[in-house]
């Protein structure tokens, strides 16, 4: 199932939608909320309630989309054309956690911008980004020139957490994932503090998230899936998940040691190799630059840059 999180206009509150093609209409959203109650069941109107709910939530759902009449499609739905798409969880409940220098080819390119040896980790490379940094599809990625002249790009596929877990063993990881969607973890290169990355990484509007959610039940494979990233139409970025140091399993199971993983919590699981930092000459982004990540399965991030 492919979810989203929308606006049917400027002034209505954020709702959760169920990504439909209609063979007439081309690709609907199907309001949650108003699909529950044509149905006489309750359903929620928020991303977040309805992770909550489990994985019987979406089993429910599709049953229903699978004897949807068409009328009542077309009375809880709107054209995808006619609605504002947020990021699936416009205000996480808690930090985004992610995965540093986590794919070989990065690793390499990175530990020679900065003029170090190369050392593979042993254990996740982990940081955190705060909730503000968070913007949808669509929505600008601010640039402070004051702040930072090296603005960066990294595509990554991010994991949505579904229930509840602390020292989930690797073989079982996959059963706490709710779903998929994608993330640009934003980085301003030349605001390291001591080798620290909040200011670099955390700065507001630096987690474009989105289009969709794809559930883990439709999206089988996250670790094979190629990801690319593009500036102004120009490739960037061009990999698979298959080349994580640490898949995903790894992942949850190694944060899950070190902190309680809740329902709607966010992992992004790392970029390849590309970005800007790790170019001859190297490369950034300014104000009138659109970057763009597609992941396969899931869809394109599209963030325009704006100065402020």
């Amino acid at each position: 199932m492919k979810l989203v999180t929308y606006r049917s206009n400027p002034e209505s509150e954020a709702r959760l939608g169920i990504i439909k093609n209609d063979p007439t209409n081309g690709d609907l959203i199907i309001d949650m909320q108003r699909l529950g109650q044509v149905c006489q069941i309750a359903l929620p109107s928020t991303m977040l309630e309805f992770i909550d709910l489990g994985t019987v939530a979406i089993e429910v759902v599709e049953n229903i989309l699978k004897d949807l009449d068409r009328k009542l499609l077309l009375g809880t739905s709107l054209p995808i054309s006619n609605a504002k798409i947020l990021a699936p969880i416009p205000v996480p409940r808690k930090n985004l956690i992610c995965i540093g220098l986590n794919y070989t080819e990065h690793l390499e390119e990175s530990s020679r911008a900065h003029k170090k040896p190369v050392e593979l980790p042993t254990k996740c490379i982990l940081f955190t980004k705060p909730p503000t940094c968070v913007i949808g599809n669509g929505d600008a990625i601010e640039h402070n020139e004051n702040i930072t002249k090296q603005l960066d790009w990294e595509g990554e596929l991010g994991v949505i957490i579904g229930k509840k877990g602390k020292n989930v063993p690797k073989e079982n990881a996959l059963q706490y994932v709710f779903g998929y969607t994608i993330i640009n973890d934003i980085s301003a290169r030349d605001c390291h503090r001591n080798a620290q990355w909040t200011v670099n990484k955390g700065q507001d509007t630096f987690a474009p998230m989105g289009p969709i959610v794809v559930t883990a039940n439709e999206l089988t494979d996250p670790h094979n899936l190629n990801l690319r990233t593009t500036v102004n139409g120009i490739e960037k970025q061009n990999s698979n998940t298959k080349y994580m140091l640490f898949n995903i399993n790894a992942q949850i199971a190694d944060i899950s040691e070190v902190m309680t993983l809740e329902a709607g919590d966010i992992i992004a699981t790392g970029t390849p190799s590309g970005v800007g930092l790790g170019r001859e000459p190297q490369e950034w982004m300014w104000a009138g630059d659109v970057v763009e990540v597609t992941v396969e399965g899931i869809g394109t991030l599209r963030n325009p840059i704006v100065r402020v």
